[in-house]
């Protein structure tokens, strides 16, 4: 994790650019893949690392500020995933397929690959965490962009506002995007998230 830039969490605190937030971020990471987010505390983080407690809230206001700088980029792994599957779409048909598939696939990925990360991203998601609430916003913008591309293109009908057929997409595609709710449908991957994108295009044809 020591890759991740300074600014993409919320509650950080000292300097932007600085080698001892990154030690800390990577030091939580492996303590909460360990034994996980829920049972970790400061203390356990800064006696992992060797720091006070004090000299840790210099750079995070809270343990949750230290997840949110973990979560942000397991969030935008699964928006890179997401946009690298557009790029190689043409129809924004195709584009809204790839992309909620991608986002099921993915998010599953992460949920077997380290899920004591994952409980990271389902208390984001629970709690609204900047991290979530910006990716869900990221998410809106773009099948945005994909609904409003497909209108002019014929392959979608204009009757329906654009925000009402954005919202209804992502809420009804909630089972597969959201962490705390994708736990609870991991075996419907990628079948049942390819049967409720067909259900979505179904219901955006003109």
């Amino acid at each position: 994790m020591s890759d991740l830039p300074a600014s993409t969490a919320a509650g950080q605190r000292g300097p932007a650019d600085h080698s001892i937030r990154d030690q800390i971020i990577a030091a939580a990471d492996e303590h909460f893949s360990r034994y996980g987010y829920g049972k970790t505390t400061v203390a356990d983080l800064a006696k992992a690392i060797g720091f006070s407690k004090a000299y840790i809230y210099k750079f995070f206001e809270s343990k949750q500020a230290i997840g949110e700088a973990i979560c942000s980029k397991c969030l935008a792994s699964v928006t890179t995933d997401v946009r690298n599957a557009l790029t190689e779409s043409k129809s924004a048909t195709e584009k809204l397929r790839r992309l909620l598939n991608t986002i099921a696939v993915s998010t599953t990925e992460i949920a077997f690959n380290d899920q004591k990360i994952y409980e990271i991203a389902a208390y984001s998601c629970a709690e609204n965490w900047p991290s979530s609430v910006n990716y869900v916003d990221e998410m809106a913008e773009i099948v945005t962009s994909i609904v409003l591309e497909g209108r002019a293109s014929g392959e979608f009908e204009r009757k329906t506002p654009i925000d009402e057929a954005v919202r209804a997409t992502m809420l009804v595609f909630q089972p597969f995007m959201n962490p705390a709710m994708l736990q609870y449908n991991l075996d419907a991957v990628p079948e049942g998230a390819n049967e409720v994108a067909s259900l979505v295009l179904r219901s955006l044809a003109p």
